[in-house]
Formats: structure tokens, sequence, C-alpha cells
């Protein structure tokens, strides 16, 4: 059985939703601006976000269509576009490549990287890995060390801010 994108985006859409509330129930932490809640609700508006874009359907352009058509019967499922099995062992290697070398590296240069590999391995073009790789470690930076208060490594690249 197969759901349309409208009813698995207004899911996500949903589940969301009912993050934020719950995460809005939590108590305040006594002289802090940051709580228990600010995590969730992030959480919660990004699902709210990609719930909207999947059952709005933005991006569905963007598909190759014969590669969103169902295989046959009978018929073999095509290759995987890179790398094959190893993409399964990609994200233990990458975190254990995270702890050996962001306290040399830094937060930003480190996600960089590994936002870089993954980006690629997924079979997006450079210019695409890069910019992605780029903003989202700083997003991420800034998410963590500023509205969190969380403490990243510097490294070779400190965050200016």
């Amino acid at each position: 059985m197969q759901l349309s994108d409208r009813v698995t985006g207004a899911a996500l859409a949903i589940l969301g939703a009912v993050t934020c509330f719950g995460a809005s129930q939590q108590p305040g932490v006594p002289g802090q601006d940051v709580g228990p809640a600010v995590f969730p609700m992030i959480i919660g508006a990004g699902l709210i976000g990609c719930g909207a874009m999947i059952a709005l359907r933005i991006g569905h352009s963007f598909e190759d269509p014969e590669a969103v058509v169902p295989v046959g019967p009978g018929e073999a499922m095509p290759e995987p576009p890179r790398f094959g099995e190893v993409r399964a062992f990609l994200p233990p290697l990458l975190l254990l490549f995270y702890v050996l070398v962001a306290d040399t590296l830094g937060f930003l240069l480190t996600s960089a990287l590994i936002m870089l590999v993954v980006a690629r391995v997924l079979g997006a073009s450079w210019r695409l890995a890069l910019s992605v790789a780029v903003l989202a470690s700083i997003g991420v930076a800034t998410v963590f060390g500023n509205l969190l208060r969380v403490p990243l490594p510097g490294g070779l690249l400190p965050l200016p801010w």
C-alpha cells in the first residue's frame, strides 16, 4: 500500500505540531532565557516545514521520472548511484572521523567536511554539496553555540560571534 505525498506530508506536519505543543508545555528554567523547550520546538518547526513541503509537492519536479517508476515484476532493481554497500558504513566512519579530528580542526571545518562527503555520496553536485556543507555547518554551529549555549570546539576556524 502506498500513501500519497499529501497524506504523509500532512502526517509529518501534524507530528511537528504535536511536538511543538508538547515542548511548549515544558516548564522554564529560572534565570535562563533558554530552557528545555527550545530544541524540541526547533525540531517541531522543522517537521512542520518539511511536512508542508512534502504535502504541497514542492521539489517534486526535481525528481527523475524514471527513478520514481516502480520496478515491474521480474525486473532487477537498479544499482545505487554511488558506492553501493559502502554507504552503510559511512555514518559510523564519519562519526569516528568527527571524534578524532574535531578538537584539532574545529566544529565548522569538521562538520563541513562531513556534510560534503555525505552530499557527494548521495549524488549531489559539487556546487550543491559545497553550499549545503558551508551553510548548514554555520547554521548548526550558530544554533548550538549561541541559542543552546553548547560549547563547540573552535579549532582552526572558530565562529566570529
